[in-house]
């Protein structure tokens, strides 16, 4: 059999101009592992109220951040894509879950090269509702519909293999060599609880407590939260994070629902409050630099802390298309050709 990889990214507006954001996010937050609600409730939420009044603000936001080329998280998937490419002989092939570069185009793409077996990618080191299993929901679909001549695998989640640790950690310090910092935030995008319940596998686990995420257990394998505390613990043991100097925090949140705690913008603030003059701030949940880093975390949170008294404010860029983060993606790869898996 023929192998392919498809690298599957979020996606973004094709403009930040207030009718494509609209669009955009119409897909997005019409999607049901996104906003979980019976579809009746989710389509006068969205269509009824969002769509008519959060596209201009998000079409500002996304003004801000946007480049020359296009939309940062479009560019530097595409960056990623091309230099994963020269380390395999494999086709790469790169799709967005939402926006005009589909999964189905991401998949023809690979066919039409001779591929026969795709490798699915979603570009999460953590499995979320949201991300992960919407990717693999959405191409299962693909494949009995369009495509049932085609074997489809998807990547599990990453979050904790030993060499990604090792390339995000490097990153960092990277990064933060040489800076003065009192306090290192991890943030990592939000989801709503009920999403932690709902995909809890034993059905009684997640409690979201004090205790659930460090107590050993198969759900933790979909548990979103655990994954990130665990890129929190691992990070901070290899590169030496003396305790009190660093936690974790989530952002983006979205509606009056509870969303995993504690949320960053008021983490931000009570650190500057708490007398917090040099911070640094990493987002782990992302591969590539976004709107939500570029803007929200960037921009807004620097802007934040200011306010509340601190200095120096330092975000760390996601591993984008660093050489060491693409060397592992082909490595990774070039080991499911051989073997079937990643190591």
């Amino acid at each position: 059999m023929s192998k392919g990889i498809l690298l599957v990214n979020l996606g973004s507006p094709e403009s930040p101009e207030p009718k494509d954001v609209k669009r955009y996010l119409g897909e997005f937050l019409m999607d049901e592992r996104v906003i979980d609600l019976p579809v009746l409730a989710r389509t006068a939420l969205v269509k009824g109220i969002i769509l008519n009044t959060r596209p201009k603000a998000s079409a500002a936001a996304y003004k801000k951040i946007w480049w020359e080329e296009g939309s940062p998280l479009i560019v530097l998937s595409e960056r990623l894509q091309k230099k994963v490419q020269k380390k395999t002989e494999m086709p790469v092939a790169l799709a967005m879950r939402y926006g005009t570069m589909t999964i189905k185009k991401g998949i023809q793409e690979l066919i039409d090269k001779g591929v026969d077996e795709v490798l699915l990618f979603p570009l999460y080191p953590q499995f979320a509702m949201a991300t992960t299993e919407t990717i693999t929901v959405l191409a299962e679909k693909l494949q009995r519909k369009f495509f049932p001549n085609i074997k489809i695998e998807s990547v599990p989640a990453f979050y904790n293999k030993p060499d990604y640790i090792e390339v995000l950690s490097n990153n960092i310090a990277g990064h933060l060599e040489g800076k003065n910092y009192d306090h290192v935030l991890f943030s990592y995008h939000g989801v709503p609880e009920r999403h932690i319940r709902k995909s809890d596998v034993t059905k009684s686990h997640c409690k979201i407590d004090g205790s659930c995420c460090a107590t050993p257990s198969k759900a933790h394998e979909f548990c979103y939260r655990h994954q990130c505390l665990e890129v929190t613990r691992l990070v901070a043991e290899k590169l030496q994070f003396k305790k009190g100097v660093f936690s974790t925090s989530f952002q983006s949140r979205l509606g009056f629902d509870p969303w995993l705690q504690p949320y960053t913008d008021r983490t931000i603030e009570r650190l500057g409050k708490e007398g917090v003059q040099n911070m640094a701030i990493i987002t782990p949940a992302f591969v590539s630099d976004c709107l939500e880093t570029l803007e929200e975390i960037a921009m807004e949170g620097q802007e934040i802390f200011h306010e509340m008294g601190g200095k120096e404010f330092t975000t760390v860029p996601c591993l984008n298309d660093d050489d060491a983060w693409v060397a592992l993606l082909a490595k990774w790869m070039n080991n499911w050709s051989e073997n079937g898996s990643l190591s």
